[in-house]
């Protein structure tokens, strides 16, 4: 049936000889999504930021000392409704992505650790881009979904094999009083989880704890806290990673700033939902661990990196209010 949509139409000519503005703007309609309809005539749903945005492109056009008009339409049936629609239909940009992610899932294992973590980091910020300009999603767009968390924790094996496996209990209430000047053990070549993790110890549990980088979860001394490992009293519970089992266990869960980085963490460690800054502090720990010698001295790192995101969320948080 007929819904009765709002469109923008961005009505263009540009200078044939301005070579260099033409394919600026073309570009720029390009990044946007833009639908179109016949040369120099395209269109865009109605939505947030769309006429702000063909705005900027129709004063780009005009600065070139071209012509712009953005006017709104409506569809005069269902059937010329549907035809626009059509015209952002995003199935073959999910069919690409979706043969890439089975390429990158059919070979995770014979790629170096590096290579694979900035592919799995490519496809994750394509998603998200065909994602933006996505503004009628249907099956395609699930089933990549599904396909790209998929590789996401079949990646994640390979990385880290001894991924502890999620449990099914409640989360107590704790008291950081209880778990002063204590030593904590996880995994050798700590990662996200593990690293936000000891970051979270060192600033808001304990701030005088001592880490003990173990092989095996039998490793563990007697009487360590082990977070993030099978057994370990601190490890993914549900849906959660230790990092959120964490914040659950010591009431910091209701921290603004907290709670975001834990999305961040969450996304990374497990995929699922992206989020915006993951692949930054991604690649910012890949950084990290590839200059550092040992554990701790990546940990070192780690709290710095941990700190400045943290500090930022804070600002963040406080302009919202």
């Amino acid at each position: 049936m007929l819904d009765n949509s709002t469109w923008l139409a961005l009505i263009i000519s540009l200078p044939t000889r301005n070579a260099t503005a033409r394919m600026r703007v073309w570009r720029g309609l390009k990044a946007l999504g833009c639908g179109v309809l016949r040369d120099g005539v395209y269109l865009l749903p109605q939505g947030a930021g769309a006429q702000e945005a063909l705005a900027q492109e129709a004063a780009e056009v005009a600065t070139a000392g071209g012509n712009a008009n953005l006017v709104a339409l409506s569809a005069t049936d269902e059937r010329q409704e549907l035809s626009w629609r059509r015209l952002f239909d995003r199935s073959d940009d999910y069919a690409r992505l979706t043969r890439e992610l089975q390429t990158l899932q059919a070979g995770a294992r014979a790629m170096p650790a590096a290579a694979l973590t900035r592919k799995l980091a490519g496809l994750r910020r394509n998603f998200a881009e065909v994602g933006a300009i996505d503004f009628f999603p249907g099956a395609a767009r699930e089933q990549a979904q599904r396909l790209l968390e998929e590789t996401e924790r079949a990646i994640q094996s390979v990385l880290s094999p001894d991924e502890p496996h999620a449990v099914a209990r409640s989360i107590p209430q704790l008291r950081r009083a209880d778990y002063r000047r204590r030593t904590w053990a996880t995994r050798k070549r700590p990662w996200v989880d593990r690293l936000a993790s000891a970051w979270l110890i060192k600033r808001f549990i304990d701030r005088d704890a001592k880490f003990s980088w173990i092989d095996k979860p039998r490793d563990c001394p007697a009487l360590a806290v082990g977070f993030d490992f099978d057994g370990a009293e601190f490890t993914h519970v549900g849906n959660r990673v230790t990092f959120e089992v964490l914040l659950a266990a010591f009431g910091l869960d209701d921290d603004r700033a907290l709670a975001r980085l834990a999305m961040a963490v969450h996304y990374l460690d497990t995929g699922g939902i992206p989020v915006e800054d993951a692949s930054g502090l991604n690649t910012i720990l890949l950084g990290a661990r590839s200059s550092a010698k040992t554990d701790d001295q990546l940990l070192s790192e780690a709290l710095k990196i941990f700190d400045f995101i943290h500090s930022a969320y804070q600002e963040h948080a406080a302009n919202d209010e």
